[in-house]
């Protein structure tokens, strides 16, 4: 059961909100229960789209950034975002099985996938701080520094998700998945 009210339409969700969701609604047909929840601060729910919108524009591809949403989620132990971005992976990424089991275990089977994994794997459990061979290994597999960037918003943003998931014991709306460690 969620610990923070999940507004059940659009039309429940505070009036601010509201267009916000519509965006969301129209965009990927349907409006998943995080962002119902986030809703509750219209504010947060701006903040949260306008963020993940920019790093869409971003020049990681979508693949790469699914694979580090699964990393992220697995270490933070989130089984609502494993569940999400698991079905994101699958069906709109196109990734398999095994890469996706890579990706929760902090790797990838893409030699370059590989580093930004393990490099966002790294900064989430070290909360940032890394050390000069683990940046400059992600460098030689050919990630700029724009791209470091891009890594480490990416970790912020699914962290920060997966923290409002947690906190607010979001029911899962996607094919479940579980967390391998606990």
């Amino acid at each position: 059961m969620t610990r923070i009210a999940t507004p059940a339409t659009i039309a429940d969700a505070p009036l601010a909100a509201q267009p916000l969701l519509e965006a969301v609604k129209k965009q990927i047909g349907s409006v998943p229960n995080l962002f119902r929840t986030v809703a509750n601060s219209p504010a947060a729910l701006e903040g949260y789209l306008g963020l993940s919108g920019a790093l869409g524009k971003g020049s990681l591809p979508a693949a790469t950034r699914e694979r580090i949403a699964l990393a992220v989620a697995e270490i933070n132990g989130c089984n609502y975002c494993l569940s999400a971005h698991s079905f994101m992976a699958k069906n709109l990424a196109k990734l398999d099985d095994a890469e996706i089991h890579a990706n929760r275990m902090g790797h990838s089977n893409d030699p370059k996938a590989d580093a930004a994994v393990r490099f966002a794997a790294l900064v989430t459990k070290a909360r940032g701080h890394v050390s000069d061979e683990d940046l400059r290994a992600v460098k030689l597999a050919g990630y700029d520094d724009g791209q470091v960037v891009e890594i480490v918003l990416h970790v912020a943003l699914n962290t920060w998700t997966n923290y409002i998931n947690e906190v607010a014991q979001t029911v899962i709306d996607f094919p479940a998945a579980k967390a391998l460690a606990a």
